[in-house]
C-alpha cells in the first residue's frame, strides 16, 4: 500500500512530510468546526474530506516530490461531491474546485472572467485517475443535509444558495490554511502566534464597565447620552436578530454600541463585535477610542483590518512548498479576534467575494454582533444586495445587525400589502434608542438654513467674517483653493485626504487646541471630517450635498451644547461655481435634500424629515438603480449549477475608482522612514503595511501613474515585494499645509535648484 503525501519539505526520506489522509481529516474537522455555528457542519466536513482528493495521484505525487509539472488537484473532489449529494454536492463543488484558485461561475457565459466554469470542470477531461488508496483512507458520509433550522426567504433562494456556498468556502479556505500553517510550524520548529490567549468578551465588558464608570453627566449633553447608554444596555437581552440604533450625532453611540454588543453577545452565546466604519480614515480613529476604553486588552482584543496593500497571490506553476509557504505569507487575516474594526468595503465586498483571501475570514462573522456605523453611507448602487446581505446574516448565520446613525436610512420591508417601505427590505428592525424622535428635540443643538448661491469670493468673505468656522465643501480641489483664498487669516488650516492620517490627527489635534483656548480657528475640509470626527465649531458652512451629510456636517456644531442653539448655524450653500459642480449622483442627493428642507424647514434632521428624504431619494433612483449590476436579477435566473459566483465578486465594487496607496515620508521622528527601511530586511511584511496605513495617501488611478510616469514614486525593496509599497521620493510634491501635490509631478521647490 502507497503513501500519499499533501504536503513537503526539504527532506528527500520523505520521514518528516504530511500525510495526505492526516491532511483531510483535519482540514474537515477545522472546516466543520468553523462552520458549526451557521449549522453547516456536516457539509463543511465532507468539504474539507475531499478537497485535496485529487492529490491521490501519481502526477501529483510526482509533483509534490520536485517534478515541475502542473497538476488540477482539486477538480476530483468536486466531481464526487456531485456525483454523491447531488445539489448539495454542487455547493460544496464551488467550494472544493475553488480553494486556490477561487471561485468560479457554475456555468458558461460572457460574464464568466479568469477562471473555467464549475459545468466544464466538472466533465474532468484530462485529469489523472485516483489512487484506490483514497476510499480505504477517507470514509465519506453516506447523504449530507442542509444546515439545520435554516430558513429561506421567498424570491431569494439562489442568493442564499450563493451566499451558503461563500460561507463554506470561508470554512474550507480557512481549514486548509491553518493545517498547512500548523504542519509548517511544527517542521521548522516555529512557535505559533495563534497559541497567544485571547481576551474573552466577559473580560471586555468588566475593563469597559470600569471605564465606563468615570463618565460624569455633568452638562445636559452628558446626561443625553448617559440615557441613551442605560436605554440600550437595558436591552441587550432582547432576542438576536435586526436592530437600529438612531442618536444623533455626537449622542456618544460608539461606545453605547459597544457596550450593548458586548452585554448582547455575552447574553446570547456570541462569538465577537464587528465594527463597520465606513471610511479608512477613522478605522484607526475608532479602534483607537476601542483600545482606549478597553484598557490593557485593548491591544491584543481589538484588531483593525483595512489593509491597502495587497500582495499578488504566488505563481500558479511555483513548488508544492513554496506555494505553501508564499500561501501563508499572503493569507490575509481570519478575524480571529473578540473585536473586529473594519470598512464597510471590505466588510460588503468581502461578503460578495469570489478569491480566497478575501473569502476566508467570512465564517467569522457569522455568530457575532455586528456595528453598521452610518449605515446611511451604503452605496445606493448596490443597496438592494447590501440589504439582502444584511438580512441574511440575521436570518441564517447568527448574526445580530446594528443600523447605527443620525440619518437612518428607509430600508424597512413594508409591513402589511400595500403598505410604504422597502421592498425586499428588512423584518422586525427593533429599535435601540430611548423614542428618537424625542432624542432629537433634547440633542437639538443648531439651526439649519439654506442660504442660496455662494461663489468662492462670498465663501471667502463668510470664513473672513467668523472666527471660528468651520467649510466643508465636496472635492479636495475646491477645498484647496479655499483654503488658498484665506491662508493669511489667524488659525486658517486646511484638512484633506491627500495628507497622510498622521498629517491629519496632528492637524485635527491643533484644531481641537484652538477651539479650546478660543483662539480664531477657520478650517476648510471635505466631507471626511463628518465621518464621526469629534470637533465644534459655532457655525458650519456646508456645501449641498444629502441631508445625510448636511445632518454630519451638524453634528461638528455646538457638538457639546457649548453655544445657544439660536446662534449655532449649519448654513447650507450652492457654490456658485462651475469649476465645482458636483458629480451627477451628488446633485441627484443635494436635490432630494432641497425638496426636504423645503417641506421640513422647522425640523430637518428630525427622523421624520430624514425618512421622506431617503423616500425620496430610492423613488428618484428606481429600483434598477439600486441594484445598477442587476446582481438579484442574476441570482434569481439561476440554479444551484449555475450559480454567478465570479460574476457577482467582479460587479459587486463599493468605489468604482481605483485608488492606490503612496507612503510619504512624514513626521520628523522618524518613524515612517525606519518602517520603510524595515521592509528591505523583512520577510513577512503584515505587522510593517499595517504600522505604515498611517502614512498612506490614497490616489486616483491616474494621478498615480502621472507620478510614476514621472519617476516621483518608486517601489520599496522590489526584489522583494514588487510594486506593492510605493514610495514618494519627490519629497517636494508633500506640502505640510496642502498635503500630496499631484498636478505637477515634475516639482521641485526653488531653494533645492543649483544653478
Amino acid at each position: 500500500m502507497r503513501l500519499c503525501y499533501a504536503h513537503s519539505t526539504s527532506k528527500p526520506d520523505c520521514s518528516d512530510w504530511q500525510p495526505l489522509a492526516e491532511h483531510l481529516r483535519n482540514t474537515a474537522q477545522l472546516a466543520a468546526l468553523r462552520a458549526a455555528p451557521f449549522g453547516g457542519a456536516d457539509m463543511a466536513h465532507v468539504a474539507g474530506l475531499l478537497h485535496d482528493i485529487g492529490k491521490y495521484t501519481d502526477e501529483f505525487q510526482r509533483r509534490i516530490a520536485g517534478d515541475a509539472i502542473r497538476v488540477d488537484h482539486a477538480t476530483r473532489g468536486a466531481m464526487l461531491a456531485v456525483e454523491r449529494y447531488g445539489p448539495i454536492g454542487h455547493l460544496l463543488a464551488y467550494a472544493i474546485a475553488g480553494h486556490h484558485a477561487g471561485l468560479a461561475n457554475g456555468a458558461d457565459g460572457a460574464e464568466t472572467r479568469e477562471r473555467t466554469a464549475l459545468r466544464d470542470r466538472l466533465r474532468g477531461i484530462g485529469l489523472p485517475p485516483l489512487f484506490a488508496e483514497w476510499q480505504r483512507e477517507i470514509t465519506l458520509p453516506d447523504a449530507v443535509a442542509h444546515p439545520q433550522g435554516f430558513r429561506p426567504r421567498d424570491a431569494r433562494g439562489s442568493f442564499q444558495l450563493a451566499f451558503l456556498t461563500r460561507m463554506l468556502f470561508s470554512c474550507l479556505v480557512d481549514a486548509d490554511y491553518l493545517d498547512t500553517e500548523a504542519f509548517y510550524d511544527r517542521v521548522e520548529r516555529r512557535a505559533s502566534h495563534r497559541d497567544a490567549p485571547t481576551p474573552t468578551l466577559v473580560d471586555l465588558r468588566l475593563r469597559l464597565d470600569s471605564y465606563l464608570g468615570r463618565f460624569v453627566a455633568d452638562t445636559p449633553v452628558n446626561a443625553v447620552r448617559a440615557d441613551i447608554l442605560r436605554h440600550m444596555r437595558a436591552q441587550a437581552g432582547l432576542d438576536s436578530g435586526l436592530f437600529s440604533l438612531t442618536v444623533p450625532t455626537g449622542g456618544g453611540k460608539t461606545l453605547a454600541s459597544l457596550a450593548f454588543a458586548l452585554d448582547h453577545a455575552i447574553r446570547h452565546g456570541l462569538r465577537r463585535v464587528i465594527f463597520v466604519i465606513p471610511f479608512t480614515s477613522i478605522v484607526e480613529q475608532n479602534a483607537a477610542v476601542f483600545r482606549a476604553a478597553l484598557g490593557d486588552l485593548g491591544d491584543a482584543a481589538v484588531l483593525e483590518h483595512h489593509s491597502a496593500f495587497v500582495a499578488a497571490p504566488p505563481p500558479r506553476d511555483a513548488p508544492d512548498r513554496y506555494q505553501a509557504h508564499e500561501k501563508l505569507r499572503l493569507a490575509m487575516e481570519n478575524w480571529d479576534a473578540p473585536i473586529i474594526v473594519t470598512t464597510a468595503v471590505q466588510f460588503f465586498e468581502s461578503l460578495f467575494a469570489a478569491r480566497p483571501a478575501q473569502c476566508r475570514k467570512l465564517h467569522n462573522i457569522a455568530a457575532s454582533v455586528v456595528i453598521l456605523d452610518e449605515a446611511q453611507t451604503l452605496p445606493l448602487k448596490l443597496l438592494r444586495p447590501s440589504v439582502a446581505a444584511i438580512d441574511e446574516l440575521a436570518r441564517n448565520y447568527r448574526c445580530s445587525v446594528v443600523l447605527c446613525t443620525a440619518t437612518q436610512p428607509a430600508l424597512e420591508a413594508p409591513k402589511f400589502e400595500g403598505a410604504r417601505g422597502f421592498e425586499g427590505g428588512l423584518e422586525k428592525v427593533r429599535e435601540l434608542a430611548p423614542e428618537p424622535a424625542e432624542l432629537f428635540r433634547r440633542l437639538e443643538r443648531v439651526r439649519v438654513r439654506h442660504i442660496g448661491v455662494l461663489d468662492d469670493a462670498a465663501l471667502a468673505a463668510q470664513m473672513r467674517a467668523r472666527e471660528q468656522v468651520l467649510c466643508i465643501v465636496n472635492n479636495r480641489r475646491h477645498a484647496r483653493a479655499v483654503y488658498q483664498a484665506m491662508a493669511d487669516l489667524p488659525g486658517a488650516r486646511h484638512l484633506t485626504t491627500l495628507m497622510c492620517a498622521r498629517h491629519r490627527s496632528e492637524v485635527l489635534a491643533e484644531v481641537r487646541g484652538m477651539l479650546k483656548r478660543g483662539e480664531p480657528c477657520r478650517l476648510v475640509a471635505t466631507s471626511l471630517i463628518e465621518a464621526g470626527v469629534d470637533v465644534s465649531f459655532p457655525a458650519v458652512l456646508r456645501a449641498e450635498a444629502g441631508l445625510d451629510s448636511i445632518a454630519q456636517a451638524a453634528g461638528r456644531c455646538n457638538r457639546n451644547g457649548e453655544w445657544p442653539v439660536a446662534q449655532s448655524e449649519v448654513l447650507v450653500f450652492d457654490s456658485g461655481n462651475d469649476e465645482w459642480v458636483p458629480p451627477p449622483e451628488l446633485k441627484q442627493f443635494a436635490q432630494a435634500a432641497r425638496e426636504t428642507l423645503r417641506q421640513h424647514g422647522d425640523d430637518p434632521l428630525s427622523p421624520a424629515a430624514v425618512e421622506a428624504y431617503f423616500r425620496t431619494l430610492y423613488w428618484q433612483k428606481g429600483d434598477q438603480q439600486l441594484d445598477a449590476g442587476n446582481l438579484l436579477g442574476l441570482l434569481r435566473n439561476s440554479r444551484p449549477d449555475s450559480l454567478p459566483m465570479e460574476t457577482l465578486a467582479a460587479k459587486f465594487r463599493m468605489i468604482d475608482s481605483v485608488q492606490k496607496p503612496v507612503i510619504v515620508l512624514y513626521g520628523n521622528d522618524g518613524d515612517a522612514k525606519g518602517l520603510v527601511d524595515s521592509l528591505y530586511r523583512a520577510d513577512k511584511v503584515g505587522g510593517i503595511a499595517r504600522r505604515l496605513q498611517r502614512y498612506l495617501v490614497q490616489l486616483p488611478d491616474k494621478a498615480f501613474g502621472a507620478l510614476y510616469g514621472a519617476g516621483a514614486i518608486q517601489a520599496v525593496a522590489p526584489e522583494k515585494w514588487g510594486e506593492q509599497f510605493m514610495l514618494l521620493a519627490n519629497a517636494d510634491l508633500y506640502d505640510y499645509r496642502l498635503g500630496l501635490n499631484s498636478d505637477n509631478a515634475t516639482f521641485v521647490r526653488s531653494e533645492r535648484l543649483t544653478w
